[in-house]
């Protein structure tokens, strides 16, 4: 059996030439699923040798999530999905061309942010072990029926998430759904719409939460409850693509299910929580929510520093020993060890509060300074003349000391006292405030004005996720009578997610859900391509093209796009200086500008693609 190694990259789709597992002549040998964080790779040859014993797929499902770890799919969940909104600017001092063009809108194709080889890498891992992992029950009797279906639904779930973020950062994109191992593999993908990669992902993931491991089901206290698929993530994965999807289509249907799947990971968690009686964090069996309490110090302590936080629901595991998280460690603490701040800075919304910070048009986030979150996230806070804060939250030091009391000057100045070297940072995926505020979405999404009970629905999430942030004296709290129509309770529940999940790389998917229900004309079936490049000169892929089976939908043909949501640029634009923020506005004009261009290499390769038609392939970018 021949080696699987790549001779002649350049003839290989950009998405599939840095696959790590058995490309290349690399695997991982010889341990067990409690040893993920420990694995490394050798130089023995994945192929007629391997793929025999339970151990095997075992180290290969643990690569699948170990590459998921890898340096560009951290910094792409940074820039892709918080750098481009209004909470992250680059740091002034800081020279970087490319995070200055990003900054201006000015998306180009040769950006190495526009390369999405890293995640199509961790879906092509998943596929070889959806492609592999059959033979094995053959070869070892120790690896069952059921081992393999609990497998088989981790990798169908965790190829699922990829395509996700892939969905979101540049709308029509490939399904792989087939493994390239080989020169022979390789085939030209052509793109699908939208609507169909994310039904494939719905599909999927249903198929995958009939096997996969019970949330809280590793026992109490195993990582692999936070670091691996479980039911609750696989139902938080839905419920966002559902957010996702309904936000396009307008569709109460989809926003009904987000309800149904945020319910049913708040039950599970409900009911772990007094399975194992947790005395230490949300005893009162009223409250189904469990959070922590602001004023306790591990509310900050273990979310953002200690890893795998009983109210996280996934989270990619980093240990500081054999991996670290480096990329979080230099966009947000440190660019090298004897530097001050990192690429990345807090803008100025967080400087500051605002009585009316709920409302469209304000410029700051909060509006208490009771707010723990106020004085935790950033450093400097309260310092209403900085256009620039240095980021504390995940990057500030481990002892429960590093927790800043309210109206305090204590610990506001900068600390460049964490360990540089072997950075432990764990990256949370989901989380149940995350969830909660989801819910809180859908139901103002379906609501009217005259839609009492689900307005309330919504606040009473908000509220009780800004109200355990807040200090207990603390009389300024959030009113449901400031809140009594659907556009002021929209803003509120985007708002609150700002201030519970800023840095995390949500921000900018909150903003185009946003942005999407505003707009009309959206066909989320169609994908986006020039009328120039249908020709077949171009490559086009006809409407009955198709790839493993999924077949390649109608292609919008028109020039004219549906139009962003008119305050869609006031949010994004409030992160500049006065001034600045005036020369990106009119790039904020339609839907092809809330996304990525396709990175020039991928385009050489794979000649059924099609560009972003708003992005010139060019040194400049041009209005259209």
């Amino acid at each position: 059996m021949k080696k699987y190694i790549i001779e002649k990259s350049r003839q290989l789709f950009a998405f599939v030439v840095y696959i790590f597992l058995p490309l290349v002549g690399g695997g991982w040998v010889g341990v067990s699923c409690n040893d993920f964080l420990t694995i490394y790779p050798t130089d023995r040859i994945v192929g007629e040798d391997f793929w025999k014993t339970k151990s095997d797929v075992d180290q290969m499902v643990d690569g699948c999530y170990l590459s998921m770890l890898n340096e560009d799919v951290q910094s792409r969940a940074i820039i892709w999905g918080a750098y481009r909104s209004d909470e992250l600017v680059k740091r002034d001092d800081y020279t970087d061309l490319t995070l200055d063009n990003i900054s201006a809108l000015n998306l180009l194709p040769t950006m190495g942010y526009c390369s999405w080889a890293s995640l199509y890498k961790v879906i092509n891992n998943c596929n070889i072990v959806l492609n592999h992992a059959p033979d094995v029950m053959t070869a070892d009797p120790e690896f069952t029926e059921g081992d393999y279906q609990v497998v088989r639904a981790q990798m169908l779930a965790l190829r699922s998430l990829c395509h996700f973020y892939l969905v979101r950062a540049f709308r029509d994109v490939p399904y792989m759904s087939h493994s390239v191992e080989n020169d022979d593999d390789v085939k030209a993908v052509p793109q699908l719409s939208p609507g169909e990669v994310l039904q494939y992902c719905l599909d999927d993931l249903q198929e995958a939460r009939r096997y996969i491991m019970k949330s809280g089901g590793y026992g109490q206290n195993d990582w692999r409850n936070w670091g691996y698929i479980t039911t609750d993530a696989v139902d938080a994965i839905m419920a966002d693509i559902y957010l996702w999807r309904g936000s396009m289509t307008h569709d109460n249907a989809d926003y009904e299910k987000v309800v149904e799947l945020v319910d049913r990971v708040i039950e599970a968690k409900d009911e772990y929580f007094k399975k194992y009686n947790y005395e230490m964090v949300g005893t009162d069996k009223k409250d189904i929510y469990h959070l922590y309490e602001a004023e306790d110090a591990q509310l900050m302590l273990f979310h953002f520093n200690n890893g795998n936080c009983r109210e996280s629901i996934l989270e990619w595991q980093y240990n500081g020993i054999n991996n670290a998280n480096t990329e979080l460690e230099r966009y947000y603490y440190k660019t090298d060890n004897s530097a001050q701040h990192g690429r990345l800075m807090a803008s100025k919304i967080f400087n500051s509060i605002e009585a009316n910070a709920n409302k469209v048009g304000a410029q700051k986030i909060f509006f208490s300074k009771n707010d723990y979150r106020f004085w935790n996230i950033v450093y400097d806070a309260d310092n209403a003349e900085a256009e620039q804060l240095a980021i504390r939250k995940m990057v500030y030091g481990e002892s429960s000391q590093s927790v800043v009391s309210v109206n305090s000057t204590a610990g506001l100045s900068k600390s460049t006292s964490r360990n540089f070297d072997n950075f432990r940072q764990n990256w949370i995926v989901y989380r149940i405030t995350d969830l909660m505020l989801m819910k809180a979405e859908a139901l103002v999404a379906m609501s009217t004005d005259e839609d009492a009970d689900k307005l309330r629905g919504a606040f009473d999430l908000v509220q009780a996720v800004n109200k355990r942030s807040m200090d207990m004296d603390a009389k300024d709290t959030l009113r449901v009578s400031n809140f009594r129509t659907k556009d002021a309770m929209e803003v509120l529940v985007l708002t609150e997610r700002e201030r519970e999940l800023c840095f995390e790389g949500k921000r900018w998917w909150d903003l185009m859900r946003y942005c999407y229900r505003g707009m009309q004309g959206v066909n989320i079936n169609s994908t986006m391509v020039l009328s120039s490049q249908t020709s077949s000169e171009e490559g086009d892929a006809s409407p009955d093209s198709s790839e493993g089976g999924k077949t390649v939908g109608a292609q919008t043909t028109s020039n004219e796009w549906p139009k962003l949501r008119k305050d869609m640029a006031d949010f994004i634009i409030r992160k500049y200086k006065a001034g600045e923020g005036d020369a990106v506005s009119y790039k904020m004009d339609s839907e092809p500008y809330l996304y990525w261009p396709i990175y020039e290499n991928e385009m050489k390769a794979n000649v059924l693609l099609n560009q972003n038609p708003v992005w010139i392939q060019e040194k400049s970018t041009e209005k259209k």
